[in-house]
């Protein structure tokens, strides 16, 4: 106790402090593996083993299925806590109970514990933890031993067998889907992504998923059942059908294996949202069935109605009109682009993107290009980025194979290449541009805060 005390006092004053050593593990890198938190978590007792999880991974939509699960639950009055990456404005974004930061105090006191033993890690063989390791743990203790919530919603940070969030056993897993992202780490092709995704199935725990390719759906449902784990997947055991779609609003109806419920409505855009909504009510739906969660209809509308995901098919300036979207893989790009030619009415469609190196840039391109009339090429503040004039070069080839000719502009400053797309839509003179901030969440975090705050995002994912 003395240890730990003098510890305390001399380290972290203030959550900046605080922050400054987290997000400066971030030279660290990615680390795939579970020794290091699994040694972190035992030198605290194993905070984990006292919290009820719902895991979420997938390539796109784990973010969106998160704030459903969490707007649902809250509504229905249980206590939740968040934990989702990256974050848009701040760092303590990611760390939610019942729908608020961790608290400043509350961060300095964890970080202050936490400290000591992550410098003893880092003196042994297998190194310092990482920042999203010391993160993960931070969270893990509050969760464990500070604010003590009914259900902690748990997004994975990237793939998921060797993501260091899945070191907790939930009562449910959630695939959203399947695609192209992070093929440096987690493989080159949907087999290989798919087999890491799955590796947040544990033995017995039931899955809900919304993967629809055939090898990546033979893959989840071979790891189920290796577990002996129920698979719930949408098209089989549950579905759903859109029923109206329209601009910040859409509705569809839902079945499952359980019930039916005729009509549900969602606030957040794109046809992609209703599979998400849909994976979250079905998430639900086995908590209620396993778990006896009480979750009353009234609730579960209000929930869905009510759910807020920045950073998604979000407009943040209607003087000139501004959608971003942190659309930053193909399948992404893909879910955009049927959004811009389903729910928005433009005579020019004006787009500013930032990419980092490990995307596959040219199939996203392929998706936008033929709706782009002049794009701004940019790049994020941030330490790793694909540089602005080698992505304008991969846009104008693809372009050119597309026949389609786009005015590429290269600007490297965002804030300035900002400046550049409100150009040129004031010089359209139409007064129907839509302008499209999309590409890596980096860049959106950035644009987001500066159009509705004035300064930027805090960095160190």
């Amino acid at each position: 106790m003395t240890n730990d005390i003098q510890a305390e006092e001399a380290a972290f004053r203030t959550a900046k402090e605080a922050m400054a050593w987290i997000t400066g593990l971030t030279a660290f890198g990615i680390r795939p593996g579970l020794e290091r938190i699994g040694l972190l978590l035992e030198r605290f007792g194993h905070p984990e083993r006292r919290l009820k999880f719902i895991h979420v991974a997938g390539t796109n939509g784990k973010g969106s299925v998160c704030a459903y699960l969490t707007s649902v639950l809250l509504k229905s009055g249980y206590d939740v806590g968040t934990f989702t990456s990256p974050y848009l404005t701040s760092y303590s974004n990611r760390l939610q109970y019942n729908g608020q930061d961790i608290g400043e105090e509350d961060l300095v006191r964890l970080a202050n514990r936490l400290k000591p033993a992550a410098d003893e890690l880092a003196a042994t063989e297998l190194g310092s933890p990482s920042m999203f390791e010391v993160t993960t743990a931070l969270a893990l203790l509050y969760y464990g031993t500070v604010a003590f919530p009914d259900y902690v919603v748990w997004e994975t940070g990237l793939g998921g067998r060797l993501d260091v969030t899945n070191i907790v056993t939930p009562v449910v897993s959630v695939i959203t889907n399947v695609g192209h992202d992070h093929m440096d780490v987690l493989g080159p092709t949907l087999a290989d992504i798919a087999r890491e995704k799955a590796g947040i199935v544990k033995s017995g725990v039931p899955v809900v998923t919304a993967v629809a390719q055939p090898e990546v759906v033979q893959i989840v449902e071979e790891t189920a059942g290796l577990r002996q784990a129920t698979v719930y997947r949408a098209g089989e055991q549950f579905s759903y059908q859109p029923l109206a779609i329209a601009e910040d609003e859409q509705s569809f109806s839902f079945r499952s294996p359980f019930r039916a419920i005729p009509s549900l409505t969602i606030t957040l855009n794109g046809e992609h949202q209703l599979a998400n909504a849909a994976t979250a009510v079905m998430t639900l739906e086995v908590l209620r069935q396993y778990y006896a969660l009480i979750v009353d209809d009234e609730h579960l509308e209000a929930g869905l109605r009510e759910t807020k995901w920045p950073g998604r098919l979000e407009m943040v300036s209607r003087d000139p009109r501004i959608l971003i979207d942190g659309a930053h893989n193909p399948e992404g790009m893909e879910a955009l682009v049927r959004a811009l030619r389903n729910l928005y009415a433009y005579d020019r469609l004006n787009v500013m993107l930032a990419m980092m190196p490990n995307k596959n840039h040219e199939h996203s391109l392929r998706h936008i290009l033929p709706l782009v009339d002049t794009l701004v090429v940019t790049e994020p503040d941030f330490h790793k980025k694909m540089n602005a004039s080698e992505l304008a070069a991969v846009a104008r080839r693809v372009g050119a194979e597309l026949g389609r000719s786009p005015n590429v502009i290269v600007e490297p400053d965002w804030r300035r290449a900002l400046e550049l797309l409100s150009g040129a839509s004031s010089s359209a003179g139409d007064g129907n541009t839509l302008n499209v901030v999309t590409g890596t969440l980096y860049l959106i975090a950035d644009v987001r805060s500066w159009l509705l705050q004035g300064t930027k995002s805090e960095k160190g994912w």
